[in-house]
């Protein structure tokens, strides 16, 4: 079972999952086997027991790591493994209800113009103007920005759905003036190498922890406390949009959401009308005023 990378790989492709959940599956798979020093067909359903037992109770992992861990060591003993085990249907991570952070339009800009390399800084801004995902950003390609209609085709997203977003005509200036830099054929964000000069050339996007990291240390740098990832841009990016008025349904649209469900969340978020809601409702509840009319 040497090449069980290459057959989670190729199980995860046929089942039309996104590269980014390709990655995070495979990973999981590959952590249980790092964790027993063993292939994953020699891990029995005890050892599997005790490995998630000791990810959520010893090494306390979170409800939304659990869950990638349980997803994709879950698809791999069932469509790989073939397993029938009674461990594989029990399995559960509780779905944290919490509402995303979400910053304000002049905290987002502040945070980009802090950014000290053109490459993340043109990075961020893309994220945060089109309200794209992390990996979505990363694997842009030349083709997928169309200039003339102002929109980026977005086709490497969640659940391998398309999606057209609106392109800002200012970061798309942006945008231009970074490929010029390296005028990748391919890449928008191409891999710069530690010399910084293999974009050019580069055969695959930035890596995932550069963009991370060169977060990480702008919220170092400006002493934010707030618990912010890439994925705040996106978010904050979606209230904004609503707070400007911009209909549910169309953000929706934007953010590639199946259900307006998943979008609806974002009303918590914004407290854009509900000055004008509490006089409304302050005005309807004067029971004595209606009493002596």
């Amino acid at each position: 079972m040497k090449d069980y990378y290459q057959k989670s790989m190729r199980a995860l492709q046929l089942a039309g999952m996104s590269e980014r959940t390709q990655q995070c599956y495979t990973r999981s798979v590959r952590m249980l086997v790092d964790f027993y020093s063993k292939t994953p067909d020699k891990i029995s359903e005890q050892e599997l027991q005790d490995y998630f037992l000791h990810r959520k109770n010893n090494d306390k992992w979170a409800a939304a790591t659990m869950r990638i861990c349980y997803s994709g060591i879950k698809f791999f003993f069932i469509n790989v493994l073939r397993r029938e085990w009674h461990t594989l249907e029990l399995i559960h991570a509780k779905r944290e209800q919490t509402l995303p952070t979400v910053l304000s339009v002049k905290e987002v800009w502040t945070i980009i113009n802090t950014v000290n390399t053109i490459q993340n800084k043109t990075y961020l801004t893309t994220v945060y103007s089109c309200g794209l995902r992390l990996h979505e950003a990363l694997f842009l390609q030349v083709t997928d920005i169309d200039a003339q209609r102002l929109r980026i085709h977005v086709h490497r997203g969640k659940g391998a759905k398309d999606r057209y977003v609106p392109l800002p005509q200012a970061t798309l200036h942006i945008l231009r003036q970074y490929w010029i830099t390296h005028r990748n054929p391919k890449w928008i964000f191409p891999r710069l190498g530690h010399g910084g000069n293999q974009g050019p050339t580069a055969q695959e996007p930035m890596s995932y922890t550069s963009v991370q990291g060169a977060l990480r240390r702008v919220l170092k740098q400006l002493n934010v406390t707030k618990r912010i990832s890439i994925h705040t841009l996106r978010h904050s990016y979606a209230t904004h949009l609503l707070e400007a008025g911009v209909n549910i349904r169309r953000i929706q649209q934007y953010l590639g959401h199946s259900s307006l469900n998943s979008t609806m969340v974002y009303l918590h978020l914004t407290t854009q009308g509900h000055e004008h809601a509490y006089d409304i409702i302050d005005s309807l509840m004067k029971g004595d005023d209606h009493e002596n009319k």
